[in-house]
Order: C-alpha cells, then structure tokens, then sequence
C-alpha cells in the first residue's frame, strides 16, 4: 500500500457542537471503512485536518469534503507520500484548537498561505506528542 497524507484548512460554515458532532460522526465512520486515519483541529474560525491512508482513499476523501458545505474557502496545505501514520489508531482524531495554533488574527492574515510545509505537520505532530493527552484511539 502506498501511503498518503493530504492537509487542508478550511472555514467552519455555522461551527457548533451538533455540526463538529456530526462531522466527526461521518468521517470515523467512513474512515474506517476506506483504512483512512487522521486528525482534525478545529475551532469556531479553522478546521486543520490530516488524512492519511491509501492514496486514491485519501484524494477521494478530500474530494468529498471539498463538496460538503459544512466547509468554505477550503485550501490544500500538504499533499504527500508519507513513510508512516501519525495517527495509526484513529479513524478521526478530534482537537479542539489549543492556544498554540495560530491566533485567528493570524489565520485571517495569511499565515497559513506563508507556512512551510514542516510547520504545517509539526501542528500535528504536537498532537501526536502531547504529553497530557488522555484519550484513546478511536
């Protein structure tokens, strides 16, 4: 299997509870079936998601979000073969967006079209490294 990560960012179209719920709901479900793992940060003003996975799993599941209207002014950040999983347990890892991500000044102005590449997954890096996490693989 030849393994593949894809990272956008997106704009929340009416970010609540019920929504992220339901995103969430959808994508471990439908990850899970196609051998997808990933995480999505997520806050009233950004979703940052990592796929990974087949390649044609992943492209065919990032098509997808790009036509869900629950997401607007989605934007590829990353797409790249990857020599393993940061997330091999998880269908969806949720993370609500902590105070080391950008500020939403900062996203608003641009930093996201500025970062590297390395930035960009040293974001989710952190996650995977979090010493206080608590959670399991899901």
């Amino acid at each position: 299997m030849s393994l593949y990560q894809v990272i956008y960012a997106s704009h929340p179209s009416g970010y609540d509870e019920p929504t992220l719920n339901a995103i969430l709901a959808d994508s471990r479900r439908r990850n899970a079936q196609d051998d997808i793992t990933g995480a999505l940060i997520c806050r009233a003003d950004i979703y940052l998601q990592l796929l990974e996975g087949p390649i044609d799993k992943v492209k065919a599941a990032y098509l997808r979000i790009d036509r869900d209207d629950r997401h607007h002014s989605i934007r590829k950040l990353v797409s790249q073969p990857a020599a393993s999983r940061l997330f091999p347990g998880w269908a969806m890892r949720d993370d609500p967006a902590r105070s080391w991500l950008w500020t939403p000044r900062q996203i608003t102005e641009g930093v996201l079209e500025r970062a590297s590449r390395a930035e960009i997954l040293a974001v989710f890096q952190r996650i995977v490294d979090d010493p206080f996490r608590t959670d399991r693989p899901r």
